[in-house]
């Protein structure tokens, strides 16, 4: 098996050489960015804790629709973002992914998420039960992160929570890959290591996090192919809980070796409307934000930061 896999990643760095040298994958540059329309002074809004970040779902709506148009389908938000827009509440990922979160915040986070129809609600497995009971006869989905945020994890131990997960009511995985074995080059964990996850996980769509911070190009290649090969329906730049987070040339490569039949996801480091747009020009179809990046600042006391 292990030959084999490396034989694989063999012809995967010959054919990724080939495509990097050639045209660029990348999605269209959009012509007009959309200009800055002022201060975010709207008292009106909720968010004593507002960061000016510059695309709030609620004080600044025209720079969440810009990232729409330029290809996001979907942005973060956290607790205490108040009243969004219905047609634009699809694209969150409604996160709350901090050590510390208490039942409380879980609860109000599944409380916003059914009152304004988020998208999905991204939370550490423990709370998966909770989230599906609070949120029984919605669309509102339960996203769980399993090997988070380390993904040093045997391949067995994330399969398991990957499936008590899709047991508990999960709909969506984000899985964290094995960033040291992919660092010895040890692929055949890495490769059979996303795919246990897939497998347990089916028919939920896998996210691979990459940490790309932690990575140097020819990892972020050959972890990119690997998770496309195993079956992940997306690679993802970070945890948030790294070194660093998305880059427009991380987006770009990452795209560019997964093609369009896998999506990326570009999260933690993404601070404003101006770098969501620059992500999802470099090829990503989904946006992830934080305390400390894109939509909102963090808990309604103003406390939270990050995750």
């Amino acid at each position: 098996m292990s030959t084999d896999v490396d034989q694989l990643v063999d012809i995967i760095a010959r054919r990724v050489q080939e495509r990097l040298n050639g045209p660029s994958n990348a999605a269209a540059k959009l012509a007009l960015a959309p200009r800055d329309r002022g201060e975010c002074n709207d008292d009106s809004a909720p968010g004593e804790d507002c960061a000016s970040c510059g695309s709030c779902v609620v004080r600044r709506p025209w720079s969440v629709r810009a990232m729409e148009g330029a290809g996001a389908m979907r942005v973060g938000a956290l607790p205490g973002v108040g009243a969004v827009p219905g047609d634009m509440a699809k694209l969150i990922d409604h996160t709350l992914l901090k050590p510390e979160a208490t039942r409380d915040e879980v609860v109000k986070l599944c409380e916003e998420a059914r009152k304004y129809r988020f998208a999905s609600v991204c939370v550490n497995t423990t709370w998966v039960g909770l989230c599906k009971s609070l949120l029984a006869g919605t669309d509102v989905m339960v996203c769980a992160v399993v090997g988070f945020p380390l993904g040093a994890m045997a391949p067995t131990a994330k399969a398991y929570e990957a499936r008590d997960a899709m047991r508990q009511g999960a709909e969506e995985i984000d899985m964290v890959i094995n960033i040291g074995a992919l660092k010895s080059r040890d692929y055949e964990t890495v490769f059979e290591d996303i795919c246990r996850v897939v497998k347990s996980a089916a028919p939920a769509g896998v996210k691979v996090i990459l940490e790309t911070s932690a990575l140097d190009t020819e990892q972020k290649i050959i972890g990119c192919a690997l998770s496309k090969l195993a079956g992940a329906a997306f690679v993802k730049t970070s945890t948030g809980f790294g070194k660093g987070g998305a880059t427009v040339e991380d987006v770009e490569l990452m795209r560019r070796i997964v093609g369009g039949d896998v999506g990326v996801k570009a999260s933690g480091g993404v601070r404003t409307a101006e770098d969501v747009l620059k992500m999802a020009q470099a090829g990503a179809n989904r946006v992830g934000a934080s305390a400390s990046v894109a939509i909102v600042s963090g808990t309604a006391d103003g406390k939270g930061k990050g995750y």
